[in-house]
């Protein structure tokens, strides 16, 4: 099916634009789902915006959509809890399915599935809410060094994300991140480039560099805050190596179990050595995100993208 075919059919389709919920990324989902009602306005397709609550299930049921449009980040909408309920009330969605959501959502199943596949992936401890915080922290402080990276397990957006230096530090940002997020990670801390691949129509995009002006890291912050951060497309980077990580990136895609797009998060060690962090299978849609500058740079608009990506609730 061909563009002009695929908006000949969806003309005939009510798209709703499942966003907000109640994560820490709410405005982000919200900043998302302003981008795709506009695309789908100039696409000249039928659309409702649908900013669930806890009632969603009511929402969704009596807005009687044909197609969810999924721009929700962070739980609920990135787990495969609302796909989950989309497959059983019958109603297509976009994107990637219960499983590969679960699984993408949740940083340390994707990390043990990266190490399977042969990603390479930083080392790291985990430190789950049952877990005992002092050992964690020994053998992390054997294991990882310092500095390292805490994280949460299932949060997205760089939300919760700490750097820290020493022991005294860890244990004090580890508590206190362990009473707001429950389930931790200790990951090895690795200097280099930051970098970005995403994976449209199941192909990998160019790989996007970025270079936050202020912050240490790609932070909440850096993400979100116009001028925060310099965005080099295609990263500087050699034939080789890119050629390495979009096909790692590709492979990444394929063993979480990715539907149609995603994007993968990396950091590149000596401009040569790729180490991937993460994949967030619902990436940003807004005017800063990532996924679209990589789509615009091999010259596919704003407007195809929100096509392929409808594709996958079709297909």
């Amino acid at each position: 099916m061909n563009n002009k075919e695929l908006v000949n059919y969806l003309k005939k389709k009510r798209i709703g634009i499942i966003c907000g919920g109640w994560s820490k990324e709410r405005e982000i989902s919200l900043l998302t789902a302003k981008n795709v009602a506009f695309a789908l306005e100039k696409l000249g397709l039928k659309y409702q915006i649908i900013d669930i609550d806890k009632n969603f299930y009511k929402q969704i049921i009596n807005s009687k959509i044909d197609i969810a449009f999924i721009a929700l980040h962070g739980k609920p909408g990135e787990d495969g809890t609302i796909q989950g309920f989309l497959e059983l009330v019958g109603i297509p969605y976009t994107g990637s399915g219960v499983l590969a959501s679960a699984i993408g959502m949740d940083k340390i199943m994707t990390k043990i599935l990266f190490q399977y596949a042969k990603i390479p992936t930083p080392k790291f401890v985990t430190l789950n809410k049952n877990e005992n915080l002092l050992e964690k922290i020994e053998l992390a402080e054997k294991e990882l060094g310092f500095p390292l990276v805490i994280k949460p397990r299932c949060e997205g957006s760089s939300v919760g994300v700490e750097i820290v230096e020493n022991k005294k530090d860890l244990i004090k940002k580890t508590k206190s991140l362990r009473r707001e997020f429950s389930d931790l990670f200790l990951e090895e801390y690795i200097e280099g480039m930051i970098a970005t691949c995403g994976i449209l129509d199941d192909k990998p995009l160019p790989i996007l560099e970025l270079v936050p002006k202020k912050e240490r890291f790609y932070s909440y912050k850096a993400k979100y805050t116009k001028g925060e951060t310099e965005f080099i497309l295609p990263a500087r980077l050699d034939k080789k190596t890119t050629l390495k990580i979009q096909e790692l990136s590709l492979k990444a895609h394929k063993i979480i179990g990715c539907k149609g797009y995603s994007r993968i998060d990396l950091i590149v060690k000596d401009k040569k050595n790729p180490y991937f962090l993460e994949i967030n299978t619902l990436p940003g849609l807004t005017e800063l995100s990532d996924l679209p500058k990589e789509a615009l740079h091999m010259g596919i608009s704003y407007e195809e993208v929100i096509l392929k990506i409808l594709k996958t609730a079709i297909s």
